[in-house]
């Protein structure tokens, strides 16, 4: 019904303003950008959702800088990098680097960022993004050695962006300064702030980067979808995401506006409990967890409801992500298939299931319950709030969960096949042969190694059919037609990127 209302209001929309979108702010060189949450805190060590994180990727700048289109890392505050051995990693620092607040950054600053924030009291929101490092130190005048842990092949991802470096001075003074007023080095900063509602980003002059070509980021917390449509197309607006595809599809006809979908990392599934009810569950039998894979036309509902760039998937990763393997054992729509494995584990008049849904849209496991019925699989749908969701998947509450995946935005498995099924707090299915060869993969830098091992994982995880793999996301964004951006595969809008025709 909802979706309904949204499409008519964007016709409405449409058919009132026509042609008379937008632009409006390419003359003074200032981009109007809405989210539809405000960031919890502008901290990146601290926040955790997506719109937060990429307002922060705007302020701050890490060690490294990962190019997105090649996935080579090159120099960002550090020159370069060396490592020494499988566990030391050696980065000369820049000496003309400046935080917003005009002080220069100094190789201080990095040691006491990274051994902070990898600190076990400090209680960083994503601990895989520190829990590695085991110390940082001084070598040389400009240069910082950084000591892991254990081998962790994932290092230079973590230090590019994702583990920005913070002024101590500023930061030891009090720690919850830098969630409101942030301070950086990145190619923007914090200019005003009505926190929860609007914040103004103005680019940073002494950035030692390139400079980015729009000088103003306007950025409001606009929740209403239907407020953002009616705004971009009356030139209020210039860049809006996560657009549903009806209403993108719209979108389209107006000669104003971009619709840009990208493909990126994240991806749906549907986890499968073969611990639920104590073990006692039709799930604790594999030809059930296969029947469910067979009684689901992936292709037909991502067609009919997800489209743009999505693609089906197969594995428990995604395809663009280093180590996710392409020859796995793969279900297609077979009904009564489905309905021969249910009998063969003792279910010949079918089974019922609650499947919890926590993030896909309803309409979306309306349509697999409608196909598994066909295969005599009755779902009960249970909606939960994420979190609450999640909580009860890993005390084992939940038989069967609906999700999806980013991955943090990383082009390796062991941030999706490894969270699912290495024997973490996400892994209810605990095989011990799985849970051996993704240790493996993820303790070594040796790729070819590491691509065997998380191989020969994913090939269990899909023949137990401990997962519904479904599709990876495409991404719906609609902007100004003036507008030269698109959001980057790991899901972040990298707005220092923008141009304008």
């Amino acid at each position: 019904m909802q979706l309904t209302r949204t499409v008519k209001l964007v016709s409405a929309a449409l058919l009132a303003l026509g042609a008379h979108a937008a632009q409006a702010n390419k003359a003074d060189n200032s981009l109007n950008i809405a989210f539809d949450a405000a960031p919890a805190t502008l901290d990146a060590y601290k926040e955790s959702d997506r719109p937060g994180l990429a307002l922060a990727r705007m302020v701050f700048s890490g060690l490294l800088q990962k190019n997105q289109d090649t996935g080579e890392f090159g120099p960002a505050i550090a020159t370069g990098y060396k490592f020494v051995d499988d566990t030391t990693i050696e980065l000369p620092i820049r000496r003309d680097v400046k935080f917003h607040d005009g002080s220069v950054l100094t190789i201080d600053d990095v040691l006491y960022t990274l051994n902070l924030v990898s600190s076990e009291g400090f209680k960083a929101r994503f601990q895989n993004q520190v829990a590695w490092i085991a110390k940082a130190e001084k070598v040389g005048d400009d240069t910082v050695r950084i000591t892991m842990k254990t081998p962790y092949p994932l290092a230079l991802e973590m230090l590019s962006e994702n583990l920005p470096i913070y002024p101590r001075k500023y930061y030891e003074a009090n720690q919850s300064d830098m969630g409101a007023k942030p301070i950086g080095t990145g190619p923007y900063r914090l200019a005003e702030s009505q926190p929860g509602s609007r914040y103004v980003y103005e680019r940073f002059d002494d950035y030692f980067g390139n400079k980015p070509a729009v000088k103003k980021l306007v950025v409001r917390v606009l929740p209403d979808a239907n407020t953002q449509y009616a705004e971009l197309l009356s030139g209020g607006l210039d860049w809006i995401w996560r657009v549903p595809p009806d209403v993108a599809k719209r979108m389209e006809k107006t000669p104003s506006v971009t619709v840009k979908s990208s493909s990126i990392m994240r991806i749906s599934y549907i986890s499968l409990n073969p611990r639920a009810d104590d073990g006692k569950s039709p799930l604790a039998k594999q030809e059930v967890r296969q029947a469910i894979n067979y009684a689901i036309d992936r292709e037909a509902i991502r067609k009919a409801l997800v489209g743009g760039a999505s693609k089906v998937i197969n594995a428990a990763c995604n395809p663009a992500q280093f180590g996710c393997a392409a020859d796995v054992q793969t279900y297609k729509f077979d009904p009564a298939r489905a309905k021969q494995l249910l009998a063969e584990a003792g279910y010949p008049n079918g089974i019922t299931l609650d499947l919890v849904i926590s993030a896909p849209p309803r309409s979306i496991l309306d349509a697999a319950a409608a196909q598994m019925a066909q295969a005599g699989i009755k779902l009960n749908l249970v909606e939960q709030q994420y979190g609450t969701a999640m909580t009860n998947w890993r005390e084992g509450k939940i038989a069967l969960l609906s999700s999806n995946w980013g991955s943090y935005g990383i082009a390796d498995a062991a941030l999706s096949t490894s969270n699912f099924f290495r024997g973490g707090p996400d892994d209810q299915a605990r095989n011990p042969e799985v849970i051996k060869y993704l240790e493996a993969a993820d303790t070594s830098v040796d790729r070819e190694l590491r691509a065997k091992n998380y191989a020969a994982a994913q090939k269990i995880v899909a023949e137990q059919a401990y997962w519904v793999p479904l599709w990876n996301h495409s991404l719906n964004a609609v902007q100004a037609k003036d507008l030269n951006f698109s959001v980057d595969g790991d899901e972040f809008p990298r707005f220092y990127k923008a141009t304008w025709n």
